[in-house]
């Protein structure tokens, strides 16, 4: 028999029911109720840190990927709650096992889906289980709207121009209750109140950090702005007054509010609650809906009306312009002669744009430093072009072997990466990357079919042959690697 065993903990920790616990019981179980099973019979699937309120986890998508090509016997776990809390999905789970005849196991409940006692009363734990995650939830909901109203800073790093200060309370029955709130750095402040200025300016977010960069105005690092660190700054709603404006925003937003309009007197700042969703592991930030904003125990810094016009000329009316695109190209390959960074694709946005109409731009220019590098852009799709008619005829030359003395390292290469894609990986083996795939395939085609390369396999082509590709804002020079 071929058991597979499955462990899950939302928070990563070594007490308690721990993965590793988890799996210890799970084989001791195995070990002891099938004497003919050995430790090759096992295989271990562990996922740490992500939350049961779904399946989208790496391990389980592993586990369910395998058993559909090689079903074991038995599905094991430690208990129901460490497969899902919820209910739609545990109810398909079963299907799917059923119908490859795969039994589950939970060991602390006692529950086998081989029998149908067993299938009953584990599709009435998970019932319950599913209760017990909303009302928790529900109860975690609670309590940050109780902190919330309260004006607590709840730990974790200041924003830029704050230091979290520890206060005393003396309440109703005489004891003594310790919170945190926030108190200004005057050093950091006057960073803030520029970084507000220049985007109402310039209007731009990369405009307002190449003048910041200008002025000598530096991140808490001591560095220059980056423009995800300045995006993050502006965007924090600790800087902006608890007044009428930021009300309407927060409001017309869907968020949820702590005190009604006429509470917010602009004297306070905001904190926002429940900013980030810390379910899983890599805790994305929620959408506004999501949040839970109240006035803080700090003074206000920016005007509401000038932080939501901030908000407004981020917000751009539309989806944030790419900075790098698969399909370009020299994309990442060509570099700025000037200052001899990698030049990026990034779209062209405004009024009348349509397409994928872009420019190379040098990444010193799209992270600007203290000395924001001064090299031309180049139009993308004319560059494209023209480095793709010239080399055309040379790579029709050299794939089809017609006298060049390229032929026979084009074709070894060929043959190496045509037995890569080919060659049947072990179970624990990703299959080879796109790239990979894209350019066997290019390499693999004639001469004469070269024009009917896909965007793809025409970048990856350009990246086997190119050594190195320069633009020093009057020519672009490509140099290949078998000249």
């Amino acid at each position: 028999m071929r058991f597979a065993i499955y462990s899950r903990k939302s928070v990563f920790t070594g007490r308690g029911e721990s993965v590793e616990n988890q799996v210890e019981l799970c084989r001791r179980y195995i070990l002891s109720s099938f004497p003919a099973a050995g430790e090759g019979d096992i295989t271990v699937y562990e996922d740490e840190g992500f939350s049961g309120k779904d399946l989208n986890r790496p391990q389980f998508r592993r586990m369910m990927a395998d058993l559909r090509r090689s079903p074991p016997d038995c599905v094991v776990c430690y208990r129901l709650d460490r497969i899902s809390r919820n209910v739609g999905d545990f109810a398909r789970l079963i299907e799917g096992l059923n119908r490859r005849g795969v039994a589950l196991v939970c060991i602390r409940e006692k529950f086998d889906t081989s029998t149908p006692m067993g299938k009953a009363m584990m599709y009435i734990a998970s019932v319950f289980a599913q209760l017990e995650r909303e009302t928790l939830a529900e109860r975690v909901r609670d309590n940050m709207r109780l902190l919330a109203a309260s004006g607590r800073w709840l730990g974790g790093t200041p924003p830029t121009g704050y230091r979290s200060e520890q206060v005393r309370e003396l309440i109703l029955d005489g004891r003594i209750k310790t919170s945190c709130r926030l108190r200004e750095a005057p050093g950091e402040l006057a960073a803030v109140r520029a970084a507000f200025r220049a985007m109402l300016e310039v209007r731009t977010l990369r405009g307002a950090c190449r003048r910041l960069a200008e002025e000598g105005v530096a991140a808490r690092t001591g560095r220059p702005f980056t423009l995800p660190g300045l995006r993050s700054l502006l965007e924090n709603p600790v800087y902006c007054a608890a007044d009428g404006d930021a009300w309407d925003y927060f409001a017309s937003r869907g968020a949820q509010l702590c005190a009604p309009r006429e509470a917010w007197d602009g004297t306070r700042g905001l904190l926002a609650y429940n900013k980030r969703d810390c379910a899983g592991g890599r805790a994305p930030r929620n959408p506004v809906e999501k949040w839970i904003v109240a006035a803080g125990r700090h003074p206000a810094l920016i005007p509401g009306e000038r932080w939501v016009a901030v908000q407004r000329l981020l917000d751009g009316g539309g989806p944030r312009p790419a900075v790098h695109n698969d399909r370009a190209l020299l994309s990442g390959l060509l570099r700025c002669a000037r200052c001899g960074g990698r030049m990026f694709a990034k779209r062209r946005t405004g009024a009348g744009r349509t397409g994928e109409v872009f420019d190379y731009i040098c990444q010193n220019k799209l992270r600007p430093g203290a000395a924001p590098c001064g090299g031309q852009n180049l139009h993308g799709g004319d560059t494209d072009r023209t480095v793709w008619d010239a080399l055309r005829p040379w790579l029709a030359q050299v794939l089809e072997g017609g006298g060049s003395p390229l032929p026979a390292l084009a074709r070894q290469r060929r043959r190496e990466l045509a037995e890569e894609c080919r060659r049947p990986g072990a179970p624990d083996r990703p299959p080879p990357p796109p790239e990979l795939q894209a350019l066997a395939q290019s390499l693999a085609r004639p001469g004469e079919q070269l024009s009917r390369l896909s965007p793809e396999e025409r970048r990856a082509l350009v990246r086997l042959l190119a050594a190195e590709c320069r633009w020093d804002g009057t020519a672009v020079t490509l140099t290949l690697r078998w000249e």
